[in-house]
């Protein structure tokens, strides 16, 4: 799980650094001026990039992982500079302000939890255990924004989003691990609605996903 890693792993962390980098401080800020160009309020320009970087960098980060590592080595410290690296502009108070809000962190609970959701996964020695529950978080969630932000413009939990999450995640994690992971993608879709003050749906979707993957497989096996 934990060991030195490879050449070829710190290779592909540098390469998938730059580009979480390139997505959360270029591509998005250029999306969010595209957006203000066009006159959608700031808030709307803001909660699309924060969904951008979510299924551009987490979720497809994240699909890569099975392929190119065997240790959360690398990985491990990728979160951690990617978490003080958002982290710090709150704490500064100068913050990415096209993606970033004063309100909340949450884009903070998404890269701890992205990783430690790997870490488990890693640790039980099935990555893909692991990335079912990270793509819901990133790619689903992702898709719920997108709908929600387009027909209500603004952060809500309008219900048409979860059937948006649910088109994207019951089939995925049934693709990748059968009913247990379409089960799982059904409850995170619909887990999704709640938040409790700082612990938000990056937290809630996946730790939900996985106990129903790792409770599913304990009672088949």
């Amino acid at each position: 799980m934990l060991s030195v890693p490879s050449l070829e792993e710190v290779v592909y962390t540098a390469v998938l650094l730059s580009w979480v980098l390139f997505v959360a401080l270029v591509l998005t800020r250029w999306t969010y001026d595209a957006m203000m160009r066009r006159n959608l309020e700031h808030h709307v320009a803001v909660y699309y990039n924060r969904k951008v970087i979510h299924v551009l960098a987490g979720g497809v980060v994240a699909a890569l992982v099975p392929h190119l590592f065997k240790s959360y080595t690398m990985i491990g410290l990728m979160v951690a500079a990617l978490a003080i690296g958002n982290l710090l502009p709150h704490l500064r108070g100068r913050l990415f302000y096209w993606y970033q809000v004063k309100e909340n962190m949450y884009e903070v609970n998404f890269i701890l939890m992205w990783g430690a959701i790997m870490f488990v996964g890693f640790l039980l020695n099935d990555i893909w255990l692991a990335v079912v529950p990270v793509m819901f978080m990133s790619v689903g969630d992702g898709v719920t924004g997108f709908v929600r932000n387009a027909l209500h413009r603004r952060r809500t939990k309008a219900f048409v989003g979860n059937l948006a999450m649910m088109a994207f995640c019951v089939p995925y994690g049934f693709a990748v691990l059968g009913v247990n992971g379409a089960v799982a993608g059904l409850l995170a879709s619909l887990v999704e609605r709640f938040e409790f003050g700082p612990v938000d749906d990056n937290v809630i979707v996946p730790a939900t996903a996985l106990a129903v993957i790792l409770t599913l497989g304990a009672l088949s096996g």
